[in-house]
């Protein structure tokens, strides 16, 4: 009984908790989240008595809220500035929008007034059509004087944000989407990507192909091309340049070290003896048998082959247009091969597992200096990466 009246009262103030927030938003004139809380609210169960405040919460809130919106819509109208067109678009949407969340929910019957709430609902489809067309020209219009004035690479970008929208609100307009594409061709920034071997090594032509394959380093800027194959046509606003300044692959190395080891092993076994020299037997009068321990040991030979690959190199960026490094990186990286082998003399059984294993291995050929090199740029192309698709030019 305890808990059913302690659960009651949780709900009561939970279902008093929201109302008052409500309540709050619509004193303070945040009309949108005090319709929405209602909206909710009234969506899960609408008849339900700790609902009613919801109802009228609703009802006062979308009249302030329509003669507010209604208000500054003929103000922004009445300023003639074209540049208001798309506020005053987007709150006839929301104007629209908030009357078709409402809709479904009716009718709603206020108990204690007898009444059904009052919704005043306006058809605003021809002033959505009406300024969507206004603003679709405004926008076409600003886009192209834009296009026609541009000196700097942001405004033929700006001219594609205002095109992008107008595709979306009026898909087809014009010629949109043609202008489109030329401010976006316009916009972009290009990248010229160049590689120098600074050493006296050959860079593994797998290793170059792979560092330039920038679809893989997934670089997500909309307005940035990097070209690993310089286009005649292009005129590079940057330079990235990745210079090898050191490559250094060690000699093939084999060194050897020799461990001697030593064990006890069981080794059959004995009967235990006493003090004099006796046989001891146990308590049933049974003989007592003993491990026989005997030590035995091991020669090991170990054989180590290594070789080191280490790349030395620098990314820098430039912009073209002044010739300024605007930054540099160093990048390094290393390789190592590494191979154990052995092989032993007297009882292996001395020796521990792990040491056992390189029994079972033998010496194997050492990889050319070119893999070596390919192996130690695969770190470098992990670093160039998180460069390239981190970096931003402005």
């Amino acid at each position: 009984m305890k808990k059913l009246l302690l659960l009651t009262t949780v709900l009561v103030l939970a279902a008093c908790g929201g109302v008052k927030k409500t309540q709050e938003a619509l004193n303070t004139g945040n009309y949108g989240a005090a319709m929405n809380k209602a909206i909710k609210n009234l969506a899960e169960n609408k008849t339900k008595k700790g609902h009613q405040e919801y109802i009228l919460l609703l009802e006062e809130a979308f009249a302030k809220n329509t003669a507010r919106e209604q208000q500054e819509i003929s103000f922004l109208q009445n300023d003639g500035n074209p540049a208001n067109l798309e506020t005053i678009y987007n709150k006839y949407l929301q104007l629209k929008q908030i009357q078709q969340r409402i809709r479904p929910l009716l009718p709603l019957y206020i108990n204690d007034e007898g009444r059904t709430a009052n919704f005043k609902f306006v058809n605003y489809d021809n002033q959505i059509l009406n300024t969507k067309d206004d603003l679709s020209e405004h926008l076409y219009q600003n886009a192209l004087n834009l296009l026609a004035s541009a000196k700097y690479k942001t405004d033929y970008r700006n001219a594609y944000e205002d095109l992008k929208y107008l595709q979306e609100i009026n898909p087809g307009y014009r010629e949109t989407v043609s202008k489109m594409d030329e401010a976006y061709n316009k916009g972009l920034e290009f990248v010229r990507v160049d590689i120098a071997n600074q050493t006296q090594q050959i860079i593994p032509e797998r290793l170059e192909s792979e560092l330039l394959d920038f679809n893989a380093f997934g670089i997500d800027n909309f307005w940035l091309q990097y070209h690993t194959n310089p286009l005649a046509n292009v005129k590079y606003d940057y330079a990235m340049n990745l210079d090898f300044m050191e490559i250094n692959v060690s000699p093939e190395r084999i060194n050897e070290t020799q461990v001697i080891k030593e064990r006890q092993i069981k080794d059959g076994w004995e009967y235990l003896l006493g003090r004099e020299g006796n046989v001891v037997k146990d308590s049933l009068g049974n003989k007592i048998k003993i491990d026989k321990m005997r030590t035995v040991t091991c020669k090991l030979f170990q054989f180590t082959q290594t070789k080191t690959a280490q790349i030395g190199a620098k990314i820098s960026f430039t912009d073209l247009r002044n010739g300024q490094v605007i930054n540099s990186y160093p990048l390094s990286s290393e390789f190592l091969f590494e191979h154990i082998f052995a092989n032993y003399q007297g009882d292996k059984r001395a020796l521990e597992d792990d040491l056992v294993l390189y029994l079972n291995a033998r010496e194997v050929p050492f990889p050319s200096n070119e893999q070596m090199v390919y192996d130690a740029g695969e770190d470098l192309k992990l670093r160039l990466k998180s460069i390239v698709s981190k970096y931003q030019f402005n």
